[in-house]
Parts: C-alpha cells; sequence; structure tokens
C-alpha cells in the first residue's frame, strides 16, 4: 500500500488547496520572484508543454520568462538550434513539448505503444485503400530518411518532391460513412516520428506556424517502460505535486495499475486534500476568495513533505492548453466550477486564461488589430485590476505584429477576439 514512506511519524501530511496554489506559483514559474532566465527552465519546470497549437508553447514561455533574449528567441534557440527542449507525442496521443534529457521516458512509457498502434493502423488503412503493402511502405520509409541523412532539414513538400511515394494517396475506410482520400506523406510521417525515428523542426512560418520541417531524430538507447514511467511519474510530482491518483491517470494516459506501479516505485507518500484552512501548513496564506477543496488523497515525492509559503500576490496571461491549466484533472482547487462553461469548448480545451494569486479568474483574447482584450468573471479588487493590466501590456509588447488564435477556440474568446 502507498504512503507513509518518508514520514517520521503515523500522522498523515495534510495539504490545502492554499498550499496547492503556492506551489503552483513558484514550482510553473508564475509568481514574479519564480520566474525563468531560460527556456530550458520553463521546460524542465513545467515537465510537458502542450504542443498542438504552436503558439501555446511560445505564449506558455512568455508568461514565464524575466527579461532575457525574449521568449521567441529562447524558445526557437532550444527548439531548433541546441535541440534541448523537442516537440514529440507523448501522453493522451497528444503532441508536447519535452526536455529532451526526457524524450527517451516519454518514449518508452508512452509514445512506444501508441506508435506500435499507429503503424498497425496504417498498415491495415493501406492494405483496405490501395495496393500498398508493409514492403512497399518500409521501402518509402528507408527512403525518407536517407533523404534526411542528407539534407539534414526538410518541408513536407521537399520530401514529396524527393520522394514521390510520399505523393500517393489512398482511400480511408472504403464503403463507410467515413470513407475519404489521405496522403501517403502524412502518416507515414506521423508514424516515423511517433516510432522516435525523426522529429519536427524548424517550421516553415512564423513561431505560430504548424507546418514543420522534419529531421532525423537523436538516438537512445532503450529504457524498460516501467524505468520509464517512474522518470516520469517522478518528474511530474516534482512539478505538480500533490495530485490524486486520477489526476495521474488521466495525466499520463496509462492503465491505473501502471500508475500505482510508478507511484511506489518512485516512494510516492499519500497526503491529505483539503479545502482553504484546512490544512496543517504554516505561514503561507490562504488568498483571496473562497476555496474548491475537493478533498481526498494526494500523492507527493517522500522529499517533498515541508510546508511551501505562499509567494507575493502574482497576475499572469496563459494560453489556451496551458500546462498548468490542463495539468490536473480536478481543478476546481484553483478554478470556480461555475466558470467552466466559460473556459471551456465542447471537448474540454481551455481558453486563454487570466490568474491572480493562484486561482483562473477570467478569459482574454487578441483582437485583429492586435490588442489584448480580457474579461474577468470574478471581483478580484483594485491591486489585482491594475496587476493583470501590466501583465496584458506586457504580452502584446513581446507579442507584437504577431497575430494568435487558439486552434481549439471558445465562445467567450471568440466574443472577446471580436473586431
Amino acid at each position: 500500500m502507498l504512503g507513509g514512506m518518508g514520514e517520521t511519524n503515523t500522522r498523515t501530511r495534510t495539504i490545502d488547496d492554499a498550499e496547492r496554489r503556492a506551489r503552483l506559483a513558484v514550482r510553473h514559474r508564475l509568481a514574479g520572484a519564480a520566474r525563468a532566465a531560460t527556456a530550458e527552465e520553463v521546460g524542465d519546470s513545467l515537465v510537458a508543454l502542450h504542443g498542438t497549437d504552436p503558439a501555446s508553447v511560445f505564449l506558455a514561455m512568455g508568461a514565464r520568462l524575466a527579461g532575457g533574449e525574449g521568449p521567441v528567441a529562447s524558445a526557437e534557440r532550444a527548439l531548433y538550434e541546441e535541440r534541448s527542449l523537442i516537440r514529440m507525442h507523448g501522453m493522451r496521443h497528444t503532441v508536447f513539448v519535452f526536455p529532451s534529457s526526457l524524450a527517451p521516458a516519454v518514449q518508452s512509457s508512452t509514445t512506444r505503444p501508441a506508435a506500435v498502434r499507429e503503424r498497425t493502423v496504417l498498415v491495415r488503412h493501406l492494405a483496405e485503400g490501395s495496393s500498398f503493402d508493409e514492403a512497399w511502405l518500409a521501402e518509402t520509409e528507408r527512403l525518407v530518411l536517407a533523404e534526411l541523412a542528407v539534407r539534414g532539414e526538410a518541408a513536407g513538400t521537399e520530401l514529396g518532391a524527393a520522394v514521390p511515394r510520399l505523393r500517393e494517396t489512398f482511400v480511408y475506410g472504403p464503403g463507410t460513412r467515413q470513407e475519404g482520400v489521405q496522403s501517403v506523406a502524412s502518416r507515414v510521417l506521423r508514424v516515423l516520428g511517433m516510432e522516435g525515428r525523426i522529429v519536427r523542426g524548424r517550421p516553415q512560418g512564423t513561431w505560430t506556424s504548424s507546418r514543420f520541417r522534419w529531421a532525423l531524430a537523436e538516438e537512445h538507447p532503450p529504457v524498460p517502460a516501467a524505468e520509464a514511467r517512474a522518470e516520469l511519474i517522478g518528474r511530474w510530482l516534482a512539478a505538480c505535486g500533490p495530485a490524486t491518483e486520477a489526476d495521474l491517470k488521466w495525466w499520463t494516459g496509462w492503465k491505473v495499475t501502471d500508475v500505482r506501479a510508478a507511484l511506489a516505485a518512485v516512494g510516492a507518500v499519500a497526503v491529505t486534500l483539503a479545502g482553504d484552512g484546512d490544512g496543517d501548513r504554516a505561514g503561507a496564506g490562504a488568498g483571496a476568495g473562497a476555496g474548491a477543496g475537493a478533498g481526498g488523497t494526494g500523492f507527493v515525492l517522500p522529499d517533498d513533505l515541508d510546508p511551501v509559503p505562499a509567494p507575493e500576490p502574482w497576475a499572469a496571461l496563459l494560453p489556451a492548453l496551458d500546462p498548468t491549466a490542463m495539468g490536473w484533472q480536478g481543478r476546481d482547487w484553483y478554478q470556480d466550477p461555475g466558470h467552466r462553461a466559460a473556459l471551456y469548448d465542447r471537448s474540454g480545451n481551455i481558453a486563454p486564461t487570466v490568474w491572480w494569486d493562484g486561482r483562473i479568474v477570467g478569459v482574454w483574447a487578441q483582437r485583429p488589430d492586435g490588442g489584448i482584450v480580457h474579461r474577468l468573471l470574478t471581483d478580484v479588487g483594485g491591486d489585482a485590476v491594475r496587476a493583470i493590466g501590466v501583465e496584458a501590456a506586457r504580452l502584446a509588447a513581446w507579442v507584437g505584429d504577431v497575430r494568435v488564435t487558439p486552434r481549439f477556440r471558445t465562445p467567450l474568446e471568440r466574443e472577446l477576439a471580436a473586431p
């Protein structure tokens, strides 16, 4: 049974919502004094940044960086020059940006099983909708890898010109209501990327573009799956603990048995989660407003039981799909349940959010003229309004002439963005 490791007595540590918000502020680099100097520091602190919408990675960096070379330059250097950060498929079949040092663990624990399924499905679809077989697919992949070895990096269109097989198409779902035509290129490059054989490089357009060039991936020795799961859980708990078993299962997409084994492997300690004012920590200030503690049992690393004091009040404008806003399945300790309709689309993708002192308090958007506008969903007081205004101006200054539209849009974001 999990729990008790690392404690000096039988009393279970209680962590209330206020302390969870204090941990979030410092460990996610959102409090003013906790901001990072480089994109690598942000990546290490967050573990994984949602990369489905390319712009969200840069916006998440910008919210957490303090001066330096700037969000775009810092992120592009890390992603495309030094490759200290890598964009790859990870949890829940979603593209994330990870520290490169974590890529082998992500690949083994999470991406590889999904890649096996993806290849199986591709082979079946080719057999159903074309005359192409596994041997043809293997030769196509060999030609792609050989071309990238020569070029170093290439866009999909460039690879298609050099490897004509990529320009072939096949019928998807023949005879069904979903029948349609798909390109070989999109599916082959996706499978090679999921298998860790190629990697997304610099986009063809600006930092908001999703049309990436491709390059050969760095080879890593294989990591045993159980060891990889333990490494990923340990890194995530350091950034996001305490977390419930449900949070971990949702975030990783693993079976609950794998989550429990990984928790045991890192010696995770069970703690009691409580609403504001019910905890046993010292000096962590409850913050403004009523809490929304879900209660229950959470887990932290065995060396992470000391109380965490609250930082100075802080404001932030975080992008759609930000890893803090999307980090846990249970979110009522930092968002008002009554605001869910304003914050999410029908698929559960979160809007660009306004934060004050550890809570989501509003939504922001960029208008066609570049203006950053926001709407508060709760009364936060004059100090908060001024601090949020400062953050909006900071965001507008570094985004400049670039126009950012979230890939997954919510009704309130659309309303705010309207000219």
